[in-house]
């Protein structure tokens, strides 16, 4: 069994992406910030103005943040975000508290969903925050995105922004995360080299114990693949290994770390290492490894749709990102790590994606369909 079996908390996750034509409940939780709403899916975009059938993309979650009240106001953000949204919340609340009339209506969705949201249904969306670069790049590159620029006092690394329409507010790397119970008497690896030398050298232990994305569901795993591809001739002799040893398929980093922590699998490869960070309550059972021999630092980022009605708005709420995220002060509600903003070499171990159309060459669909051919055959040894 390759795809992997999630745990309860990781199912009960999963049933929030229900389709949004499904029959579905509408609870309320009292938030720090005027009340926070959170409803479901149908709710979710009834109220955003979708009433035909044709709107059937898929949602996770949704919240409303600001002033309680489900009617339509002319201070409301409009927010698509791949973002888990109790890590953004902070900032969302503090976004907030100079702006008292503004209601922030946050949906978190897949990048899948949220690209097929803006380009194919024309969603009425303000902001989109995804941490696929690829496909946010593709959005702006193919005209689906308006121009803004930031405040002067801001200074965003040149390597940060592209074309005044996408603007990065984090440095993320893709991380190991590995079972400290499961590496008892073991030496964990650091690079790459070493991870498959000890698959080698103890494929029985690890055997179904390792994790990844599913890169045809996950645009950020489709991503951090094909920049591994780019970065290393190693990629398919690692995911040949992984595919031998019956490696388990995941939609996203979350569900990688529980599974890990709970001892499901022993080896999350590609995490997110930021969400693994955020989560405290399992830092005894898990280990957080940048590798050695070169980590990608994947950039999350945020653009304005084309058919903003509150451009305004978002364009305050993106220099509010790139304030906490770049600024000389330090945002306690900024829930990422911090890194270096020098622009890292092509040998340094932590190499940020960088931005600009070479990122569309694996969105070409002749490439891509050749790249995922390739995974199966390697990877699910089809």
């Amino acid at each position: 069994m390759r795809f992997a079996l999630f745990s309860l908390s990781a199912v009960m996750h999963r049933l929030r992406g229900l389709r949004v034509l499904a029959s579905v409940l509408t609870t309320t939780k009292p938030g720090p910030v005027g009340g926070a709403l959170i409803v479901t899916a149908a709710m979710a975009l009834a109220q955003l103005g979708w009433t035909s059938p044709a709107a059937a993309f898929e949602i996770e979650d949704r919240r409303q943040f600001g002033p309680l009240g489900t009617g339509p106001t002319p201070d409301k953000l409009r927010v698509l975000s791949t973002t888990d949204t109790d890590l953004l919340a902070p900032l969302i609340e503090s976004f907030l508290r100079e702006r008292p009339s503004v209601t922030v209506d946050y949906i978190s969705l897949s990048s899948a969903e949220l690209m097929r949201a803006i380009v194919e249904e024309d969603a009425p969306a303000d902001l989109a925050i995804s941490s696929a670069l690829d496909l946010q790049t593709k959005l702006a590159n193919d005209g689906h995105t308006r121009a803004h620029r930031p405040e002067s006092r801001i200074r965003v690394p040149d390597w940060a922004k592209w074309r005044n329409h996408v603007f990065a507010f984090s440095q993320e790397p893709a991380a190991l995360v590995l079972s400290r119970a499961a590496f008892a008497g073991l030496e964990m690896p650091t690079t790459r080299q070493e991870l498959m030398a000890l698959l080698r050298r103890y494929p029985d232990r690890f055997r179904g114990r390792i994790g990844t994305y599913d890169v045809e569901r996950s645009g950020l795993g489709y991503l951090f693949a094909t920049q591994d591809v780019r970065a290393a001739e190693t990629f398919w002799r690692m995911m040949e290994i992984f595919g031998r040893l019956d490696v388990q398929l995941y939609c996203c980093s979350s569900d990688m770390i529980e599974a890990v922590a709970s001892g499901q699998i022993a080896i999350g490869y590609n995490v997110l290492g930021s969400y693994a960070q955020a989560r405290a309550d399992l830092a005894p059972d898990i280990t957080i490894i940048e590798p050695q021999d070169y980590t990608n630092m994947m950039l999350r980022t945020a653009v304005i749709p084309k058919g903003a009605k509150r451009p305004d708005i978002a364009g305050a709420f993106i220099n509010h990102l790139l304030d906490a995220a770049w600024g000389a002060t330090p945002d306690p509600a900024y829930p990422f790590p911090r890194y270096s903003t020098e622009e890292a070499g092509p040998t340094a171990a932590l190499r940020p994606i960088q931005m600009g159309p070479g990122l569309l060459v694996y969105l070409d669909r002749l490439k891509r369909a050749h790249f995922l051919e390739e995974w199966r055959e390697t990877v699910l040894q089809q």
